[in-house]
């Protein structure tokens, strides 16, 4: 199999469960608060790759570990914490928009900073279709957009975190170290900014809470699954396809949203959804293609 098309695959996969992602943390919020959920998500993620791959990874310059640092702190803390903190600020629909812009400032990144991403026209052209099939699910025929400027400016932060993270795991793979072994210490460095935060809003987890199988499920699947998994995979398809093309797929994840939620939450399959996800499909088969 090409490399081009197993990155592809990949990519995919990645951000197949990742869409799920958005149900499971749903579920989970009716017990834990955002910042606890990240934290334990992030800490089965860290335990599960040490178990599997438990040899470090040796970094002799200090320049290295700072991408790695890097990594931790936009990728794993500061993206999740205002993305779930905008939610409280703003609307969803808002959040939802504002976040699908970090495949557009991810592809100005790269290009800005990584020689081997170029930027054509059709990508661009596939970059709008499928932003706007993004609005199409996420407005479902009601555009409600409104400025609420704290909320806004925080998910618009997010985006750009997720961009940045991207560009640091990209320059990370020409490190040649095992995608386990760096996703584990990205890790490890979120973790490691997160507990600030956490210790500040307060822990506060009981037995009952931690026993619940609905809850058992969920925290596992968020951990082992779109964690420890899902980070290695992604890591591994930016390099192989590079930042621009493998961030273009972060536009599918509504489309997986929709779909999971008609399963396992019984939401119907709207008009705009649909018209959305085709527009989604539309947008990443072109954006990828070479002219």
């Amino acid at each position: 199999m090409k490399k081009q098309t197993l990155g592809h695959l990949i990519a995919f996969f990645t951000v197949f469960v990742w869409g799920l992602t958005f149900v499971s943390t749903k579920v989970l919020l009716d017990n834990f608060s955002p910042a606890e959920i990240l934290f334990i998500r992030f800490l089965l993620g860290f335990i599960a790759l040490f178990i599997i791959y438990p040899k470090p990874a040796h970094i002799y310059n200090i320049k290295y570990e700072l991408l790695f640092i890097a990594a931790g702190l936009f990728g794993i803390c500061l993206y999740l914490l205002l993305e779930n903190t905008a939610l409280s600020y703003t609307y969803a629909s808002n959040v939802g928009m504002l976040v699908s812009i970090s495949p557009f400032i991810s592809a100005l990144l790269a290009y800005l900073f990584l020689s081997d991403e170029k930027l054509n026209f059709t990508f661009f052209i596939g970059m709008i279709l499928a932003l706007t099939g993004v609005a199409f699910i996420i407005f479902n025929g009601s555009f409600m957009l409104q400025i609420k400027p704290i909320g806004d400016i925080l998910a618009l932060l997010a985006a750009i975190s997720w961009a940045f993270y991207s560009l640091f795991v990209k320059k990370i793979s020409f490190l040649k170290i095992h995608p386990i072994q760096s996703t584990r210490k990205i890790f490890f460095y979120g973790l490691l900014f997160t507990l600030p935060y956490l210790l500040y809003t307060g822990f506060n987890i009981n037995k009952e809470q931690i026993l619940d199988i609905k809850n058992i499920s969920n925290l596992l699947f968020l951990g082992f699954g779109a964690s420890a998994i899902c980070f290695v995979t992604w890591s591994y398809a930016v390099q192989l396809l590079g930042t621009v093309k493998t961030s273009i797929y972060i536009y599918f994840i509504p489309v997986m949203t929709v779909i999971s939620s008609m399963i396992i939450l019984n939401e119907k399959l709207t008009l705009y959804s649909s018209l959305g996800i085709i527009l989604i499909i539309l947008g990443l088969l072109i954006s990828n293609k070479k002219n």
